[in-house]
């Protein structure tokens, strides 16, 4: 079927797969820009602590260059914590990250349009500045795309990044209004005389210091995220140009497409659809609260829309990489691909064979009563049960593992080689996890 040295070979792929298209190449031309220098800035700032409330912690503690941009964590340990990844320690938290670190491989293509597993984060223009956001009219105007914008909202998260109220001003601010800290960081940066030359230079609204704003900070976080998470260099992205797959990939490719029907959401060129769709994962953690609802639950999309049809339903992710981004679901519930392609093939067993040891949670006395208490509450388990968008298909267990090889080819080949990688030191001079 396929056309030797790729020449007509897109003609070959488009008719396999049971029938289904297959996407088109991704190009750098599917990227939104960034600056390099921009992008410098933010790699710098994207490890550098002085974005959090208490000094302790950075974007990439979360999304770690040594973790493929994540934390190998079901749910992290954010504010109040140590280390890195697996082996973070918790020093003095109050709850753990709600749900599991989002990949940040391709965030930066033209396509995405939506954030977060809620997709609380979307492109839209009902507040006036690009966004329909938990900041609604408060966030400012002026960022470059919904990357730059995705990235402030961490720096006034109470358990990620901003801390507790009466620990620092961020966290003060923060608990007052959502836009209120912002300020704070940017005031926190432009004091650092290399930052400040930084911005200077590569920024033509920032002519001083006093220039440099939050809208700045994000475009820069953000030129650094789009530009060094990017990754289409993957055998299947040969395949799309000729070269076969493995014979256990390529099984696994016509299922994916067919019989299995994992392309019904799992769709284009990042394998996604950007849809909300509800998976029946096991519950546990302490649960994404709301003002009027604080049982340690997670609704989902629900949580920003209010409506009962979007309940418990989570946005499908990219699976480009998706093999070095372990734990897997909204929140790390699954720990291999094999476990959550066997989740997919029958998600009620696959919920009665669960068992907490499955989670990576690392140990936190402290908190350890609230991690599984939410399967307690017989309702609320029978509710989730309840709302499924899976329709079962039965695979064998050969069949699972060839499925398993094909998300395999979905990584690149160069993704061990970062344009910019993690900074040795920062601006600020504090430690660099």
């Amino acid at each position: 079927m396929f056309v030797q040295n790729g020449q007509f070979a897109w003609i070959a792929a488009l008719f396999l797969g049971a029938g289904t298209l297959a996407a088109d190449p991704i190009t750098l031309d599917d990227f939104v820009d960034a600056d390099p220098a921009q992008a410098r800035i933010g790699q710098l700032l994207f490890y550098d602590k002085i974005l959090s409330g208490n000094r302790n912690i950075s974007c990439g503690t979360c999304h770690h260059h040594d973790l493929a941009g994540g934390d190998g964590l079901s749910l992290g340990i954010g504010e109040g914590g140590t280390g890195v990844g697996p082996d973070r320690v918790a020093i003095d938290i109050r709850k753990r990250i709600p749900r599991n670190a989002p990949s940040l491989w391709n965030i930066g293509h033209n396509s995405v349009d939506v954030l977060f597993h809620d997709g609380r984060l979307e492109v839209s223009d009902q507040f006036g500045n690009g966004f329909d956001s938990p900041a609604e009219e408060w966030l400012p105007q002026g960022l470059d795309n919904i990357v730059a914008a995705q990235a402030l909202f961490p720096l006034t998260a109470q358990f990620e990044m901003a801390g507790n109220p009466g620990e620092n001003d961020i966290a003060g601010a923060t608990h007052d209004r959502i836009d209120a800290a912002w300020p704070i960081v940017s005031a926190r940066v432009r004091a650092i005389p290399e930052y400040a030359n930084l911005f200077v230079e590569a920024f033509d609204t920032v002519d001083e210091p006093l220039d440099i704003t939050i809208v700045e900070i994000g475009n820069a976080l953000g030129a650094f995220v789009t530009s060094e998470w990017r990754s289409f260099d993957s055998p299947y992205d040969a395949w799309l140009t000729g070269t076969p797959l493995a014979q256990d990939a390529e099984r696994g490719r016509q299922l994916f497409f067919g019989e299995a029907r994992c392309a019904s959401c799992h769709s284009g060129a990042l394998f996604t659809d950007q849809g909300f769709h509800a998976l029946g994962l096991p519950a546990f953690g302490p649960g994404r609260t709301r003002t009027f609802d604080k049982l340690p639950r997670d609704v989902g999309r629900m949580g920003e829309t209010d409506l009962l049809s979007d309940a418990y339903r989570f946005r499908t992710p990219s699976l480009r990489n998706v093999a070095l981004t372990a734990p897997y679901g909204h929140n790390g519930a699954m720990p291999t691909l094999e476990a959550m392609i066997r989740h997919h093939s029958n998600p009620a067993a696959s919920r009665a064979a669960w068992t907490p040891d499955m989670a990576s949670l690392p140990p936190i006395p402290a908190i350890a009563a609230a991690d599984f208490a939410i399967r307690q509450d017989s309702r609320e388990m029978a509710r989730q049960q309840a709302v499924l968008d899976i329709n079962p298909v039965a695979l064998t267990n050969a069949e699972i593992t060839d499925i398993v090889s094909f998300l395999r080819s979905l990584t690149g080949r160069s993704v061990d080689e970062r344009p910019l990688g993690r900074p040795a030191t920062v601006p600020s001079g504090l430690p660099v996890d």
